[in-house]
This record gives C-alpha cells, structure tokens and sequence, in this order.
C-alpha cells in the first residue's frame, strides 16, 4: 500500500470523531465495518444515509378537527382544553425527538436539525405548528439556505413567535425583520437600523391563518417603494432574503456558526473564510457540510475531544450507548431542565449559548451522577421549577422527590450486542475521545475490571465523557 493511499485511509479515531460532531456517536461495530476505507468513502456514506428525509409527527386528530372546522371565538372553552391537550402533546413531541435521534440512521439530517433549530429559534405552544417548523427543519437542513430561509419566514410558529402577524402597514412590527439580519443571516453590525425599518414594510401583511397556513394580507402589505442596503426598489420579504443573501457577510456568518458548532469554540479565521467561500457560491449547505468534513483540519488534535456536549447530545449519546426509558416520562424532561437545556423550549430568540456556557457548578454535578442515577439505581435530586409548575408544585410538595431513586428501564442487551466483544481498553477507546488527565488515569487503573457494565458506567462518569 503506498504512503499516498494510507494517508487517505480514515483512522477509526477519525471516524468516530466524525460521527459524534456529524451524528451523535457510532457503534463499535459500526466502526469495524468502516475501518479501512477512504475518508472520502466514509463521508459519502455519511451523507447516502441522511438522503431521505424522515418526519417526526405525532397524531392530533382532536385539535387537527378543531383548528379546520372551528375557531376559538365560535367555542372559547373548546379551544381553551385544546391549549392544554397541546401542552401535553409538545412533551410527548420532545420525548419521542430525543428518541429519533438516539435511534436514527439519518445520523447527520438529525443533527442538522437539532442545529438549525438552535439557529432559527422559535417557541410555540401549538402542536401543530411546531412540527410543521420541525418538519421544515428536516426538509432543508441539508438544502439551499436561500429556498430554507424562505421557508422559515413563513412558518406559522416564526410569524407569531416574532410577531409579524402584527406587522402591518403604516404600523409595522420591526420584530422579524430585526432577528432575521442580526441571528438569522447576518450578525449584528452589517446592517442599519434604516434596514430594520424598510425591511419590516416588506414583511407586512405575511401571517398565517388559524389553520397554520402562510396567507399574504394584501390589504395590510406596504406595496410603496424601500431603500434597503442603499438599493431602492418596491421589495416584498422574498427580494428582501436575496438582498441579504448577496451580502458577503451572510455566507461569513453562517460559515462561523457552523465552525463554533461541529468544530471548536474558539473561531479560526482563516478556516471560516474557507467555509464561507464555498457556502457563498451556491448556498448549497450539503456542500459546506461535505468540505468541512472532507477538510484535513476537522481531524486534527486541536478539534478532536475538545467540544463540551451540549444536555441532549449528552442524553442521546447516553441512550444509544445503553437504550433507557422512564416509568414516568415527566421525569426524563426534569432531567433535561437539571441539565439545562429542554428541547422546545429555548430560553429566547437566540437560543441556548454553547460551549462553556453548557457547563457550571450545578450542572457538572448531575452530569457526572447521572450515568449512576441512569443504569446503577442512583438517586438524584429534584429542585427546579420549569415551565411545567402546576405539575411540578405537587411534584415538588413530596418530600420523597429529593434524592428520589428514578424508574428507570435499562436495555443492557443492545449493549452487549455492540460492546460485549470489546476488551477494556477498546471500550475506553469507543466512550472516551480525549486525552484523559493523571488523575482520571490513576482511577481508571485502580478499577477492579470484573464487571463491563459498571466499567461502562464508571467511564460515562469521568469529566472527559463530557467532552466530545
């Protein structure tokens, strides 16, 4: 084998590192039929497995009927046990995404979406709408921005959240307009507040009707002439996202986002002027995606293990490993709001803040506990009120709820099914990505390795399991 080919030969290291920043972890076995091939070979295989596109939908025949046949003026109460009913399915929404994406084969279209939909942050209560956003996310995560962009803008969750259902003429809501320049395309000093203002009247009269679907309100829209980036023309909201697009720094920004998200936290310039040149010739983000993954630079020792894992991509990654569930689902979201970070419910427009802002006194302990509480009958305590604080005020009346022992039913089948044939240091090397310090070293080797489980358990313990 020549020196050329064994360079391009992509080291299981390599691999798995790929798939926990592109996906959210890989099997050992996974891996052995991988291991040897190029890592062009690898990629395309990468992204042959998230071609299709996979909807996360949960029946709503009740409000389904409602929202097509009635309004909340003709039956109020109706509508008002509907708003509950809505509630309680979004919890079940969240219960049933983290699912999809610790079982998933569409490794990188999962966490394309989990990553857009830190990106164009919205927060609904309506069922209905949030997986018609989720189901967007899907369908454009590996798609053409401008064509994503679009979409989003009329999305009945994103028309309400950023209230331009109230943006009208001679009154407009500069809300959407705001948040689209500066989280959506292209951060804060690349425009002028004389943009927010005329881009807003090219958005007035885009809502949505009580059914969820986009609606252009003729009456309220500002068909006057606007001067946006210095350009004057009689712009709607779709010439307004081609503007935005044709600027240099739009490729720029969303070029960073991505490198602070699968790369590393601290920006490097040049890397990002390198993302940004091949995103900017097409908006093509399958295309960004494949050059990042292609680039020598993502398997270099200064990216690989030195990420912090967001809550859920601790908790999923925790679930592929050894497949969990709770007797009573309402606990598995108490642990995310423990950690952190609720899948939807972000904190505000701009989303949760990665990287260190994952980590605190607090949260560093119930991660650390967690894998204890998870598969070894650990016990954990409840004390956080949430967005759920009817439920949890009774919840939280009991006394037994701290320190309380969770339900938890654990799958150690499919584990030994992937890890069983493993050695000891092999599984090290499958659940652990960087470099351990001395201390961790000196536990490790003081471990009695009787016993694979605990051994796993111990491993998912260890501060360096917190890194990926």
């Amino acid at each position: 084998m020549s020196q050329t080919t064994k360079k391009s030969i992509l080291k299981d290291t390599h691999i798995r590192h790929l798939y926990q920043r592109a996906g959210f972890g890989i099997s050992p076995k996974t891996v052995e039929k991988l291991s040897g091939l190029k890592k062009k070979e690898v990629v395309k295989k990468l992204f042959k497995s998230s071609k299709s596109i996979t909807h996360l939908y949960l029946p709503t025949p009740d409000i389904d009927a409602f929202m097509q046949t009635d309004t909340p003026k003709k039956n109020p109460k109706k509508f008002r046990q509907l708003i509950k009913v809505s509630r309680s399915k979004l919890k079940d929404y969240n219960l049933v995404w983290v699912d999809k994406m610790a079982t998933s084969n569409e490794e990188l279209r999962e966490r394309m979406t989990l990553f857009w939909a830190n990106h164009f942050v919205v927060r609904t209560n309506n069922i209905v709408f949030s997986q018609h956003y989720n189901a967007t996310l899907r369908k454009y995560a590996l798609g053409n921005f401008r064509d994503f962009v679009i979409a989003i803008a009329k999305e009945p969750a994103m028309l309400s959240y950023l209230n331009n259902q109230q943006n009208r003429k001679g009154k407009p809501n500069e809300n959407f307009a705001r948040e689209l320049m500066e989280l959506f395309t292209l951060g804060i000093g690349a425009y002028t507040e004389k943009d927010i203002k005329e881009s807003a009247r090219a958005f007035t009269g885009w809502g949505h009707t009580f059914k969820g679907e986009f609606v252009l309100r003729k009456k309220q829209h500002d068909f006057g002439e606007k001067e946006f980036f210095g350009v004057k023309g009689n712009f709607n909201g779709e010439d307004i996202i081609d503007l935005i697009l044709k600027r240099p720094e739009c490729a720029q920004f969303i070029a960073k986002k991505i490198y602070l998200h699968f790369v590393n936290d601290i920006p490097n310039e040049g890397r990002i002027e390198e993302l940004a040149i091949v995103f900017r010739e097409n908006y093509n983000i399958e295309e960004v995606m494949r050059h990042l993954f292609m680039a020598n630079w993502f398997y270099e020792k200064d990216v690989i293990g030195q990420k912090i894992k967001s809550p859920i991509d601790l908790l999923v990654q925790l679930k592929r490993t050894i497949p969990f569930s709770f007797k009573k689902p309402n606990e598995f979201l108490y642990i995310q709001r423990l950690l952190g970070q609720v899948l939807l419910e972000p904190p505000n427009v701009a989303g949760w803040s990665e990287g260190r802002n994952w980590i605190d006194s607090n949260t560093m302990m119930v991660r650390l506990k967690l894998p204890s509480v998870l598969f070894m009958n650990g016990t954990i305590a409840f004390d956080v009120k949430g967005e759920f604080e009817d439920s949890f005020e009774e919840f939280n009346k009991k006394k037994s709820n701290f320190n309380r022992r969770l339900t938890v039913t654990k799958n150690w089948e499919v584990f030994h099914e992937n890890y069983g044939h493993l050695n000891y240091e092999e599984l090290y090397h499958n659940l652990i990505s960087t470099t351990t310090n001395k201390g961790t070293q000196e536990f490790l080797q003081s471990l009695k390795k009787t016993n694979k489980q605990e051994f796993c358990v111990q491993l998912m313990s260890l501060p360096e399991y917190q890194l990926c």
